[in-house]
């Protein structure tokens, strides 16, 4: 018999960011299986519910445990931190789902934290942007230079996850070092840390500002293009409307 298994995004962390199709797959969960910052969070939301945890850098195994939960016939739901298909589980499971032909994978998006923490500085990403993950866990740092360079070159707003952690604490530093490379200094940039968590906090700055800010994992750092501005201490990139005050 086929068992459905859902990998879902819960959001940034609050009940009110999470689509309620996602609380409704939770509530009726029998196990929910997550990295343990994660489902924490949850715990307040969904008490009693059984909560299965890895470590970090143990996705794989975390896969294989909601694998084999719902093989065994479980209701299970795999929590990713904010979309579960954008720097998320959801490709490992279904490389990993082929060793488990009665499970069926099904993916339920969430709310990722380019745009969340966009709407924490202010609408920074109203034209084209691209996403770059700073950790070099699984790709090269000569391959992230390379992208960080490409979206500089292209004039992209970008947003840079996984800025930095505990082994790898200058690594924004180090790709602000790249984009300054064709990028000026006064750039508009910012960051948000625990976006839609308890102790948020948020900084709008420039490029070369941002080289020397300490921020964690827990932190998304947003770069502004050639057009971006900040408008009333908010980020903003124009798309190009045409309104009474002039081509903005």
């Amino acid at each position: 018999m086929e068992q459905i298994l859902f990998v879902a995004g819960m959001g940034p962390g609050s009940m009110e960011q999470m689509t309620r199709e996602v609380a409704g797959v939770l509530a009726a969960a029998d196990v929910i299986v997550g990295y343990k910052v994660y489902t924490d969070l949850l715990l307040q939301f969904f008490p009693g519910k059984e909560i299965l945890t890895t470590p970090m850098r143990k996705e794989e195994e975390r896969c294989r445990l909601a694998l084999e939960q719902a093989a065994s016939g479980r209701n299970v739901v795999l929590v990713c931190s904010g979309d579960a298909g954008v720097y998320g589980m959801a490709g490992l499971l279904y490389e990993m789902a082929a060793d488990f032909p009665s499970v069926r994978i099904r993916v339920l998006p969430g709310i990722t934290a380019a745009v969340s923490g966009a709407a924490v500085l202010g609408a920074p990403l109203v034209h084209d942007f691209a996403t770059i993950s700073l950790s070099d866990m699984l790709t090269p740092w000569e391959k992230i230079s390379a992208r960080l360079r490409a979206a500089a070159a292209a004039d992209f707003c970008i947003v840079l996850y996984n800025p930095a952690s505990h082994g790898r604490p200058r690594h924004l530093a180090r790709a602000c070092a790249v984009l300054l490379e064709q990028l000026p200094a006064e750039r508009p940039c910012g960051y948000v840390r625990n976006i839609g968590r308890e102790g948020e906090s948020a900084c709008v700055c420039t490029l070369q500002e941002l080289a020397e800010k300490e921020v964690d994992m827990f932190t998304t750092v947003f770069i502004g293009n050639s057009g971006t501005r900040i408008i009333g201490g908010r980020l903003v990139t124009p798309r190009g409307y045409a309104f009474e005050g002039g081509m903005q």
